[in-house]
């Protein structure tokens, strides 16, 4: 609201350092981050180098004892310092901010088409248990969940199965073949739930149609329908039987007469796998409470269920799939609010609270059926849901399918970067840059006015431009800089201090007295 009225006024905030070191979040791993790190060591189970550097690397986060960039105003000579960020893509809420707000800017401006848009969640239902806590929005059972954070090559291959179901469905509605058309999605792959549990799913970006080859040999937008209750159970359906046999054929699901059920033990063992369990299933990992459940609080009273059914929600054999939100093509603010949400960061620092006892208080996003607003962790625990939360590196949170991939021939004629495989010819001196090149030089300063309308690159004092005129790594260079400033901000405090005990100014005596 205050961005909106600011905006509205034609003010635009200038840069102001966020000082992490003063967040409650920064504040807890700071003092718990050792403790735990010791414990799992104590325990055998020491963490993995992946995990290590996210917590590391985020105590750096926004420090300026780390780094920083001098930035200084060509006109009045002002100067700021701008420390450097993390750039992790775990739990840091100022680093997974960027992210989003890039991320989302990035599918609008150069892969997006201006096409309708649906996005299609699927999911797996949990335990029974966990129904009754979750009535609109189900996840993955336990075992699944598991397996796609501990193997993200297996959870690749599932979202590829989900994708040609979709896809190959969507061609069909409208009436051609998969060798005479084609679609294309974007999958952002999110890990986290609204109470900090591990919760693997997919939230994809599916064109509303496909694109086929007319007559004259141009491509052209086919619009679909858009899905009934009716068609999106037969895809659900679908989609559970090809996930199943696919289990099988790697030696991961066992049958008989009566159930099937997961086997994990061919797989590798990880000093994660108990973290992820845990997280997984919404119980304490370390403590005297190991392995109960995690405390949670209910502050309303439990609603009654729903008797009308979503038209674009189907269950069934524990799947679920959600094909409810859809942009039109005109929608681009709506498409690029969604690409925000579907890509968040994991922790919302408004939600954390410090109670008195030493226990951290979460605040559930939506409350549960059941009337669950808060989830409590102890604080060990609290750190342990974190690492949880860390995706393996190398593994690709964002994948494109179809028209979108990278290989795709068609990607140059449908996404508006009009990026592809085929050779770009030279530029001509004065010709308009493409999007994709507006986006590759687009500056970080750039990119923090249009995400958070805040400009870097005006000076607050007299509005002249602001430049970077140095990068400080040495860490003796930035003690000096440091040391200097805090000497410097406390000589202003004890000038302000002895001014404030003078007399209060008086005007002249009138020469009239004296006449």
């Amino acid at each position: 609201m205050l961005l909106a009225r600011t905006a509205e006024k034609g003010f635009t905030p200038g840069y102001q350092r966020h000082k992490p070191e003063q967040t409650l979040l920064y504040q807890i791993i700071e003092h718990y981050y050792p403790e735990f790190q010791a414990l799992m060591e104590a325990q055998n189970r020491p963490l993995p180098k992946y995990v290590q550097q996210e917590f590391d690397e985020y105590l750096k986060c926004g420090r300026l004892e780390y780094g920083f960039l001098r930035v200084r105003c060509e006109s009045c000579h002002d100067e700021k310092l701008v420390a450097f960020s993390c750039k992790r893509r775990g739990f840091c809420p100022s680093c997974g901010a960027r992210r989003m707000a890039d991320s989302a800017a990035l599918l609008v401006d150069e892969i997006l088409p201006e096409q309708p848009i649906r996005q299609f969640t699927p999911w797996m239902a949990c335990s029974r248990a966990m129904q009754e806590q979750l009535p609109r929005v189900l996840s993955f059972p336990f075992q699944l969940r598991f397996l796609f954070a501990s193997y993200p090559e297996i959870m690749g291959k599932v979202l590829g199965i989900v994708n040609r179901v979709l896809s190959t469905h969507l061609i069909h509605k409208a009436g051609f073949t998969r060798a005479m058309a084609q679609t294309g999605a974007v999958t952002l792959i999110q890990r986290f739930g609204s109470a900090l549990n591990l919760n693997v799913h997919f939230h994809m970006l599916l064109l509303d149609g496909v694109y086929a080859v007319d007559r004259y040999g141009k491509i052209r937008f086919h619009r679909a329908k858009a899905p009934e209750l009716k068609e999106l159970t037969q895809l659900v359906h679908t989609i559970s039987l090809r996930v199943a046999r696919f289990l099988e054929r790697r030696g991961l699901l066992e049958r008989d007469d009566e159930d099937s059920y997961l086997t994990l033990d061919c797989l590798d063992d990880e000093p994660m796998h108990e973290l992820h369990g845990h997280a997984i299933t919404y119980r304490i990992a370390l403590g005297s409470q190991q392995g109960q459940k995690v405390f949670t609080l209910q502050t309303i009273p439990p609603s009654k269920a729903e008797s009308s059914v979503s038209t674009r929600v189907a269950n069934i054999a524990g799947f679920s799939l959600h094909a409810g939100v859809a942009a039109e093509a005109y929608q681009r603010d709506k498409l690029e609010r969604l690409c925000r949400y579907i890509s968040r960061p994991a922790v919302s620092e408004n939600r954390l609270t410090a109670l008195s006892n030493g226990n951290i208080r979460y605040q559930l996003k939506t409350p549960y059926r059941n009337g669950t607003t808060h989830v409590i962790f102890e604080p060990l625990d609290f750190i342990a849901k974190l690492a949880a939360l860390i995706p393996k590196p190398r593994v690709n949170l964002t994948r494109f399918h179809g028209v979108f991939a990278p290989n795709s021939k068609w990607r140059e004629q449908v996404t508006p970067a009009k990026r592809g495989k085929t050779k770009k010819l030279p530029e001509e001196e004065g010709s308009e840059k493409s999007p994709v090149e507006r986006h590759a030089a687009m500056t970080w300063a750039q990119r923090l006015k249009r995400v958070f309308d805040i400009d870097i690159e005006t000076c607050n004092e007299c509005g002249g431009a602001v430049k970077v005129i140095a990068c400080i790594e040495d860490p003796i260079v930035i003690k000096k800089i440091l040391t200097y400033l805090k000497r410097q901000k406390s000589g202003l405090r004890t000038i302000k201090s002895e001014l404030s005990l003078l007399p209060e100014e008086r005007a002249p005596p009138l020469d009239s007295l004296f006449t």
